[in-house]
């Protein structure tokens, strides 16, 4: 799995890094949430995915 964030849509809430700081990190210059992986772990696809749920302006991207 692949996640990636529309920047375009990013409102910058922390919620992903909040509900799994291992694939997410806030950038506080940018006020942008940021992914630090390239490839999802298996063990943190379903944090990665409630996170992605969680995400009301529906930034968060999953490729499989």
């Amino acid at each position: 799995m692949n996640v990636r964030i529309d920047y375009e849509r990013c409102m910058g809430d922390r919620n992903c890094s909040k509900v799994c700081p291992e694939v997410f990190q806030y950038d506080e210059d940018q006020m942008l949430s940021r992914v630090i992986v390239e490839v999802v772990p298996p063990h943190l696809e379903a944090k990665v995915r409630q996170a992605a749920e969680e995400c009301v302006p529906g930034a968060i991207l999953i490729e499989e």
